[in-house]
């Protein structure tokens, strides 16, 4: 018997120091989690003669799940319109943005834009990671040219181009508006 003899291979890796960032707050305020606007009953009877409409024919092609899921949407909406979103600290700090609870570094960050929806600016940040892909902040009473300024030196500044879909979005609740303005 001859005893093996294993050669061990060593590798030299070579590893850069990465300083650790100092966490350090920007900028941190407190604002709904999603934009909000109080319905009036005109809203609702107008969804409602839309899905009543839509269920007459769908019950004719015997489409049961279909019918299911839209009372569930317009369930979804009444909800929504109903029940006032709860309030989530915003942070930007030195490393990222803080929401949450979570912290999403600037590395995983790709863009960012404003848009608004009512009275409301809502920060639109496009991420690299699977899940979100998008993260929508509401900014609250912050100024916008304000988080611009601590956002635009990490993050590329890029309004995206409007897709089909969003067009067609607009073209539908303009022609089929659920109230009036």
């Amino acid at each position: 018997m001859g005893l093996l003899k294993k050669k061990i291979v060593r590798e030299e890796v070579k590893v850069e120091s990465v300083l650790p960032v100092e966490l350090k707050t920007l900028l941190k305020w407190i604002a709904p989690v999603r934009p909000f606007k109080k319905r009036d009953r005109e809203y609702y009877t107008t969804i409602a003669a839309i899905v009543f409409l839509l269920a007459v024919i769908l019950l004719f092609l015997k489409e049961w799940l279909l019918i299911a899921v839209m009372v569930a949407l317009m369930f979804v909406a009444y909800v929504l319109a109903t029940v006032a979103p709860e309030s989530v600290e915003h942070e930007i700090n030195t490393r990222g943005i803080m929401t949450g609870g979570k912290l999403y570094k600037w590395e995983d960050m790709l863009r960012f834009w404003f848009t608004k929806k009512w009275h409301d600016t809502i920060l639109h940040l496009d991420t690299k990671l699977k899940f979100p892909g998008r993260l929508m902040l509401l900014l609250g009473d912050q100024d916008e040219a304000q988080v611009k300024a601590i956002i635009a030196p990490k993050v590329q500044y890029e309004v995206p181009e409007t897709t089909f879909m969003d067009r067609s979005a607009q073209w539908l609740s303009a022609k089929i508006p659920l109230e009036k303005e």
